[in-house]
């Protein structure tokens, strides 16, 4: 429970760098675009950590206000 997996797809749209769902487990599944350069994905990786950290997904705020969040940082 609460655990982190990160796996690579390239089925994302090219525009989504990546994307985090939680799973009935409560564990996050973390994706990232795997047609992006390395450091983009390293960018990814970060900017989705950085949702499960601010724990996004338990605060019941709407995802564009925690976009707006989450690239400020």
């Amino acid at each position: 429970m609460n655990d982190v997996f990160v796996r690579y797809s390239t089925e994302l749209p090219y525009k989504v760098h990546g994307m985090v769902i939680m799973d009935e487990n409560g564990d996050y599944n973390v994706y990232i675009n795997a047609r992006l350069s390395c450091v983009e994905q390293k960018k990814a990786v970060k900017h989705e950590m950085g949702h499960i950290r601010s724990g996004d997904f338990d605060n019941g705020i709407p995802v564009e206000i925690a976009e707006k969040r989450a690239k400020r940082k």
